[in-house]
């Protein structure tokens, strides 16, 4: 057995190792420790990340802005042509 190694007598006169108690076992580091990992976990990821050039980022946002305004003049023209609609049911009513 290694130097640095405890160990116990037991009842029939063999030496083992010393068992660790189960509270060692389940205990979790403290919060700041744990944060601290985290946080280390999160920059190493980001540096693996390829970012994209500034002239793709504003192509991107070019193309999203103008599918935003599609969007908009579509749901606009549904909702004037269905209030168009329901005016032309309700005269008809009365």
């Amino acid at each position: 057995m290694a130097k640095n190694q405890k160990t116990q007598a037991t009842e029939n006169g063999k030496a083992e190792p010393a068992k660790k108690k189960k509270a060692d076992k389940n205990k979790k580091p403290n919060i700041f420790v744990r944060m601290g990992r985290k946080i280390r976990e999160v920059f190493s990821e980001l540096k693996k990340v390829s970012w994209p050039s500034f002239s793709k980022i504003v192509k991107s946002t070019g193309v999203v802005i103008v599918v935003v305004l599609i969007f908009i003049v579509v749901v606009t023209a549904a909702d004037a042509g269905l209030m168009w609609l329901l005016d032309l049911i309700t005269d008809l009513g009365v």
